[in-house]
């Protein structure tokens, strides 16, 4: 990869689409190839679980999709940090509200299906995620800008990925 887009100057990821099948594990690589996190799905009674570890095998995030709620929505445990993915009901365009307790809110928002989004943080671009940087089917980039929290937003990308193709 080691391509750079639109200013962002934090480190790439590698993800594939429509990876988080319940009872299957996907490698995230980093720009150089290496396997840097593993998203472990898991079927938990009434909802969906998926893991992200470390390369060693350290949970760093769970993510459980809320089945029984009147909306969709996900949530992301890591550490003392919860955050609640859910999409915004109004508007034609994709739109993701991410609230995260304790911190700042991010939104996701673009052309979710086709992996052409962008997430925010009070109106400024944390990370971007795009398919035109990857030859290879069924694959797409994730860029952050320096100093985020790397876990927090792959998290995310594997929460509108999900919710995306429910």
């Amino acid at each position: 990869m080691g391509l750079r887009h639109k200013g962002l100057d934090g480190p790439t990821f590698q993800m594939r689409e429509k990876m988080f099948a319940i009872g299957d594990d996907f490698w995230i690589e980093d720009s150089d190839g290496n396997k840097v996190f593993k998203v472990d799905g898991k079927a938990v009674r009434f909802r969906d679980t998926f893991i992200l570890e470390d390369a060693q095998g350290n949970e760093l995030s769970k993510i459980q999709e809320k089945k029984l709620s009147v909306r969709d929505k996900m949530t992301i445990e890591r550490g003392s940090t919860k955050a609640t993915v859910h999409k915004r009901l109004i508007g034609i365009r994709d739109h993701y509200i991410i609230d995260v307790d304790g911190g700042d809110d991010l939104k996701a928002h673009g052309n979710i299906v086709d992996h052409e989004y962008e997430i925010e943080r009070d109106g400024e671009k944390v990370a971007e995620v795009s398919k035109k940087w990857f030859r290879v089917r069924d694959t797409y980039g994730v860029q952050l800008a320096q100093g985020q929290d790397v876990p927090l937003i792959l998290a995310v990308t594997v929460c509108v990925d999900q919710m995306a193709r429910g």
